[in-house]
């Protein structure tokens, strides 16, 4: 199973700031043609999302030397026509799964283990589940927090053996396992809550880190026909 994670890169917030520069931060008269335009672009960023997991997924297949079918495309930060107990009106996920949607992958660190599971939708949660484990430090602090205990060939393997690859060493430090809640609590508490049931659990075999500077191992590792 190849899980990748990427968004719209810079479109998205180019498209947010383009919205303020012209509207401010006032909400838009739904069927506007204003409101059209914002929703047209916010498809299109949501394409180009899907686009880029698609290509990720691809290149590292291909290094791989294999082949897969995508199984599951998620957004979780988007903006979404929604019914809420009869009530008609616009939801904005911002790190917030679709639980009406099927089956959805909540991903712990590269460090824990990662669930697939069937949600259980309900009004109460806005039809909405976490998107992964979440943050327990800011990237800001976390190579403060960890410099003195682990180097980077450390953070280069986890507990379960796996191999982490990543040059950026802000990055590696950014994204240790340190940094982020237990994947079982968070999956716990959505059991306990009624909002999903497990269908399958999964342990990290390899993890690729980059941030997508030029200097990275998208060159080296992704590139077709490299090495």
């Amino acid at each position: 199973m190849l899980l990748v994670h990427s968004g719209s890169r810079g479109l998205g917030q180019l498209i947010l700031e383009q919205h303020v520069r012209a509207h401010g931060h006032h909400g838009l008269l739904e069927n506007t043609d204003a409101a059209n335009d914002y929703l047209q672009q916010h498809q299109q960023a949501l394409d180009f999302a899907g686009l880029n997991r698609q290509l990720i997924a691809q290149r590292i297949l291909q290094r791989l030397r294999t082949a897969g079918d995508c199984l599951l495309d998620i957004h979780h930060n988007l903006l979404a026509a929604a019914t809420i107990e009869g009530v008609p009106g616009w939801l904005h996920r911002k790190g917030a799964t679709p639980s009406d949607e099927g089956l959805v992958v909540i991903p712990g660190s590269r460090g824990d283990y990662s669930y697939i599971v069937q949600p259980l939708p309900a009004a109460s949660s806005l039809y909405s589940l976490a998107h992964g484990a979440g943050r327990k430090w800011m990237r800001s602090e976390c190579k403060d927090r960890l410099s003195a205990r682990f180097s980077t060939e450390q953070l280069a393997r986890t507990r379960f053996g796996s191999r982490v690859i990543c040059r950026d060493r802000q990055l590696i430090y950014q994204e240790a396992p340190e940094a982020y809640k237990p994947i079982d609590s968070v999956v716990g508490a959505l059991q306990q809550a009624g909002l999903v049931t497990l269908v399958a659990r999964m342990q990290p075999v390899l993890t690729y880190k980059t941030s997508g500077g030029s200097d990275d191992l998208v060159t080296d590792f992704c590139r077709p026909g490299a090495g």
